[in-house]
């Protein structure tokens, strides 16, 4: 069973910055970021091609947040920058054993984390 343990939320103002992290028992084939907000469906935010260091990026983040790996710690990163308050939400580190080629749905994850709520306020 994958383990994946999310840190580095918290609450921050509009325009304020958060990394978030994720240590995983092991990596898989795509690793990513979801999130989802009260009342709101879960949704991908950004994805990594663990063997190939490809991202992807939901269109509400990009050039916001950057996601990145370090492979030797089994670790996974997202920097959020510019953040505004509909970033509000827990996020969710998760993985899967399919290759992603853009940000994954939630059927295509096969293991997640336990979440890290991120606050932003305006």
């Amino acid at each position: 069973q994958v383990q994946l343990v999310e840190s580095g939320g918290g609450s921050v103002q509009a325009g304020g910055s958060l990394r978030l992290s994720c240590a995983a028992s092991e990596y898989l084939s795509c690793m990513s970021w979801f999130r989802q907000a009260p009342g709101k469906e879960r949704e991908g935010v950004a994805a990594i091609n663990t063997g190939r260091g490809t991202t992807y990026y939901a269109d509400s983040v990009k050039g916001r947040f950057t996601i990145s790996q370090d492979n030797a710690r089994n670790t996974l990163y997202l920097q959020m920058n510019n953040l505004k308050p509909e970033d509000t939400a827990m996020y969710f580190c998760a993985g899967g054993h399919l290759f992603c080629y853009g940000v994954p749905e939630p059927t295509a994850i096969n293991y997640w984390g336990q979440g890290t709520q991120v606050t932003v306020s305006s």
